[in-house]
């Protein structure tokens, strides 16, 4: 998760307490994806779906939100709208 909020949200300055509830958070939503069987959970879509889940994650948190579920849900939601929305296989 370190990695992502290098990426998307290094201006954030996220508190130690705070990156480990965003780390879980992410590792709820990824767990979650895993399991359900979705097509986003497939080895082909790894790093885009990751990289959907930490983004949002992300997002969310630098608006404040804090609770870890809301945020892995709000991620697999995102997630679900972006390959909707896509109107392409996987989202790509």
């Amino acid at each position: 998760m370190l990695k992502f909020i290098d990426e998307y949200g290094p201006e954030a300055g996220f508190d130690p307490a705070t990156l480990q509830i965003l780390g879980g958070a992410f590792d709820e939503a990824w767990r979650s994806l895993q399991t359900s069987g979705a097509p986003f959970a497939g080895e082909r879509y790894t790093t885009t779906a990751r990289n959907i889940l930490a983004k949002h994650i992300i997002e969310a948190a630098k608006k404040g939100e804090r609770n870890p579920h809301r945020l892995s849900e709000g991620a697999l939601l995102q997630l679900a709208q972006t390959k909707l929305r896509s109107g392409t296989r996987g989202g790509q």
